[in-house]
């Protein structure tokens, strides 16, 4: 065995580490005390839900439309900053962007493995 084909293989850390990430990204604001605009709270709470679905459905049945939602849900967290205006907050900005490229990158990762060939 390779350590490409290592690579290669699914695991169950990918998943729970989804969860976690989702789980940052909805406590966010709170944890960062920036709690103050609902629309922010509101993105963050249904972002962070969304992983944390998405990651656990990936969990119970690898599907590779779950993977690009995680990649697509992912990209929001990062541009969110912009689209709601609290990109001016430099931690929950750096939070965001953080959380939202892990997921992203997790998400690619995710996808590398399950391509054929």
């Amino acid at each position: 065995m390779t350590f490409s084909s290592d690579l290669r293989k699914k695991r169950t850390w990918e998943d729970w580490l989804g969860l976690a990430l989702g789980i940052a990204i909805a406590l966010g604001p709170w944890i960062l005390d920036e709690a103050a605009n609902g629309r922010i709270i509101a993105n963050a709470a249904l972002a962070g839900l969304a992983v944390m679905l998405l990651a656990e459905l990936d969990l119970v049945s690898s599907r590779r439309w779950v993977e690009l939602l995680q990649l697509a849900i992912g990209a929001w967290v990062v541009i969110a900053a912009v689209a709601f205006g609290y990109s001016g907050a430099g931690a929950l900005k750096g939070w965001h962007a953080a959380a939202g490229l892990t997921v992203m990158a997790l998400a690619a990762f995710e996808l590398w493995q399950g391509r054929e060939g």
